[in-house]
């Protein structure tokens, strides 16, 4: 249709969701599909939080909220960067969200102009080029090395900078690649930022998903001059397993916060009113359930590392946060979206394609799944790899 705008025209669909789609048509056939291509916590979410909601539903609790979120949640999103993250915002600086993936939209909205340039480090989060094209922005693809953890260096931020870079998009903990940046990493990506004023949007929504000796570190506070340039977004869905309770949250200088959340009272107004008071009870009552998530993923992840170092012909790095693998499979000489294909058509096994985040030498691989699952479809997988 001629009436649909270009700028939608540009965008691409979804590549994570249409293989786990995929998968799950396949599953309602009755066939026996072995899932490592999703994107959420298996396990459900806490009673405790799921009878918050179910409390603010028969109280009455079902009316428009101010746009911005209920005053109780954004102070104790406030109280939780003060504790967690050595941030320090007034609750007025925070802005609750439809979703973390909503406050990246409203954060790329609220600053990037037709034209702008926003660098991206790749493997980058499937979503991140099409928001940017869709705010009128120009998504600039910084490749990184696998030898280097899947990390921007300073240097390549600095080469692919031009006089139209208005943002650059940070995701630590990572995904696809787990990928976590320490603080002296962030300083120094932060140094070059500051050399342009250029805005800082850290997506930290797998930040309590940390393995080993890592550590999570929000680049806001590194500095003054850092917290003035950066939005930093964050959420509920991956470390309270509330993927479809829709809730996020950014934190921004003043002046970011009012516009995005001006933004918000023309395109969506409140987030869902009794999810919210699901998310306070996340984040004010009692519970180890984050920890006990963490620990149990982390046992996945050590699990699924020595499976796939011991398969021929593909590399892997250690992924540090979040709960994927992204596995380098550049020597069974097939591109991603091929491979996918027939790993989940011959072999019954759901992965997804590295092209969907910017590199199609490789595929994601998550965890996010029983052992059982995951034992049977690294298996599959392996004897795939074995035969090419």
């Amino acid at each position: 249709m001629e009436s649909i705008s270009s700028r939608v025209t540009q965008v691409t669909p979804s590549l994570t969701l249409s293989i786990t789609n995929q998968a799950k048509a396949m599953k309602a056939k009755g066939e026996e599909v072995y899932g490592l291509a999703g994107g959420e916590p298996d396990l459900d979410t806490p009673d405790f939080i799921k009878e918050a909601a179910i409390k603010a539903i028969q109280d009455g609790k079902t009316k428009y909220t101010p746009a911005a979120g209920i005053p109780e949640l954004r102070e104790a999103i406030a109280n939780k960067l003060k504790q967690e993250n050595n941030l320090e915002y007034d609750a007025r600086q925070v802005i609750v969200n439809s979703g973390a993936k909503h406050s990246c939209m409203n954060a790329i909205m609220a600053v990037v102009e037709e034209g702008d340039e926003v660098i991206i480090p790749a493997p980058y989060w499937v979503s991140y080029p099409e928001m940017v094209r869709l705010a009128g922005g120009v998504p600039v693809i910084v490749e990184t090395k696998e030898e280097n953890g899947w990390k921007l260096t300073p240097e390549e931020f600095e080469e692919n900078m031009t006089g139209l870079t208005k943002m650059i998009i940070l995701n630590s903990p990572g995904n696809p690649t787990g990928a976590v940046y320490t603080a002296e990493e962030l300083k120094a990506l932060g140094e070059v930022a500051l050399l342009e004023d250029i805005t800082i949007l850290s997506d930290e929504i797998y930040e309590h998903l940390i393995y080993g000796e890592a550590k999570h570190v929000s680049i806001a506070s590194l500095s003054k001059e850092l917290y003035d340039l950066t939005i930093t977004v964050g959420g509920f869905s991956k470390a309270y397993s509330m993927t479809g309770w829709r809730l996020g949250w950014i934190a921004a200088p003043q002046a970011l916060a009012d516009a995005i959340s001006k933004i918000q009272g023309h395109t969506t107004s409140n987030a869902c009113t009794f999810a919210q008071y699901g998310g306070l009870a996340a984040l004010t009552q009692e519970n180890s359930f984050v920890e006990d998530l963490r620990a149990e993923y982390d046992v996945r992840r050590q699990f699924m590392l020595a499976r796939l170092k011991a398969i021929p012909n593909i590399s892997v790095v250690e992924p540090e946060g979040a709960f994927y693998f992204f596995v380098n499979c550049e020597q069974l000489g097939m591109k991603s979206v091929n491979l996918c294909d027939k790993l989940l058509n011959r072999y019954r096994v759901a992965a997804v394609p590295g092209i969907a985040f910017g590199n199609d030498n490789c595929i994601r691989i998550s965890y996010c799944t029983t052992l059982d699952i995951l034992n049977e479809g690294i298996t599959r997988f392996e004897e795939f790899c074995r035969s090419h």
